[in-house]
């Protein structure tokens, strides 16, 4: 792993993405960042405050993964982006040299602090959105230039737009207005100044109504000030409480529509079914926090089913997580017994050899699908399917 670098490509050119196998709607690409390449589809893993949880990034390296994701609203808050911007970026600050993308933090502003019970610590107004800070209740007030602002102090390869996320089982009109804001805030984040290097997406809100999707992607696609456009376009709003049957015939009747010259991003979904609808769709970027959080909490996520480690019947077995997998945790000889042993004891290391398990085994559905795309004649809708049969067989 190399030392974490400044950008390695042309400053005037902040993303190149081509398309080179499709199967179906499901897309094989190469995505060309600042500091590197992504093979898509690809998933990000989840560096909330600059670390993906319990991980050093030589490790997170080692699942596949070469993209992660930052999170604004707690870098912003702690230890402030301007420090990280005199430490060189996110990048040097935290040791990771590929590519990486930043949240805007509005969708943590306004959970946190409706997570408090009192709406009046989340305030909505045309010019962005106050709240207090989860950590010290100071009063922050975000808008759009100051997402962007603080996003290019960090310095990851892609920053998102501030955008209106409303709950999954909104009422209509409720969505409406927050596509429309979010159009009015796209407009405002691409006037922003920002390095020549580093992309901007936009952010398609619409719930599960999909005409409004295709509407608000549409216009997206088409704003620009002078000269420049959106470089990517993600899909926001899914996964915040709407059924996930509904999500997916959503997705299944939209995603594909959206430009196909740009990459697409859904956000904060990822299931492996989840991943794979997607992918089916057209969808070529994911994060979740779901393989190391599960992790985390004793769950891993084999080929062949969940593992919950804790339970009793784990407590003499000596077989590896999943005896196919390559991870360090599984080719390293460790136990379900010993696992299950180190879980029970409170033993830190459990939990770093069960998220090396969860990433490797997120990045390997991922390199079947890129083979399976690659492959073509439907071989795609088959991997799916044996990939979801063999893992709820269990």
């Amino acid at each position: 792993m190399t030392d974490a670098a400044a950008p390695v490509t042309s400053p005037a050119t902040p993303l190149t993405f081509a398309v080179t196998h499709t199967d179906g709607h499901a897309r094989r690409g190469t995505l060309t960042l600042a500091h590197g390449v992504v093979d898509t589809p690809t998933f990000m893993p989840v560096g909330t405050q600059g670390s993906v949880k319990t991980l050093s990034p030589d490790e997170v390296a080692s699942t596949g993964a070469q993209i992660v994701l930052g999170n604004t609203y707690h870098l912003w808050l702690r230890p402030g982006p301007e420090l990280i911007a005199s430490l060189g970026g996110l990048h040097a600050f935290s040791r990771w040299p590929r590519a990486m993308l930043t949240d805007s933090g509005g969708f943590q502003a306004f959970s946190l602090g409706a997570a408090k019970g009192d709406g009046s610590l989340v305030k909505l107004t045309e010019d962005g959105v106050t709240f207090r800070s989860h950590l010290d209740g100071t009063k922050m007030h975000l808008t759009p230039e100051e997402a962007v602002r603080v996003q290019a102090l960090i310095g990851a390869d892609i920053q998102m737009q501030l955008d209106v996320c409303p709950p999954g089982e909104s009422e209509r009109r409720d969505v409406e207005a927050a596509v429309a804001q979010t159009t009015r805030w796209a407009r405002r984040a691409l006037a922003s100044p920002r390095p020549a290097w580093q992309a901007l997406f936009g952010i398609v809100q619409g719930a599960c109504f999909p005409e409004l999707r295709r509407a608000h992607a549409a216009e997206l696609a088409a704003l620009e000030h002078e000269g420049r456009r959106f470089d990517g376009l993600a899909l926001g709003g899914f996964s915040v409480g709407e059924p996930i049957p509904r999500m997916h015939e959503t997705l299944t009747e939209i995603a594909h529509e959206v430009d196909p010259a740009r990459p697409r991003y859904l956000m904060g979904v990822g299931t492996p079914h989840d991943l794979l609808v997607g992918i089916e769709s057209g969808i070529d970027m994911f994060d979740c926090v779901l393989p190391t959080r599960n992790a985390r909490n004793g769950q891993a996520l084999t080929r062949h089913g969940r593992i919950v480690i804790k339970q009793a019947r784990f407590r003499e077995d000596p077989l590896p997580l999943d005896p196919d997998c390559s991870c360090a945790a599984c080719a390293g000889g460790y136990s379900r017994a010993y696992l299950r042993h180190l879980f029970v004891a409170g033993e830190l290391l459990v939990l770093r050899l069960m998220s090396l398990h969860n990433l490797h085994f997120f990045g390997e559905l991922m390199r079947g699908a890129r083979a399976a795309i690659e492959a073509g004649g439907g071989e795609f809708a088959r991997y799916k399917r044996d990939t979801l049969d063999r893992m709820s067989a269990t």
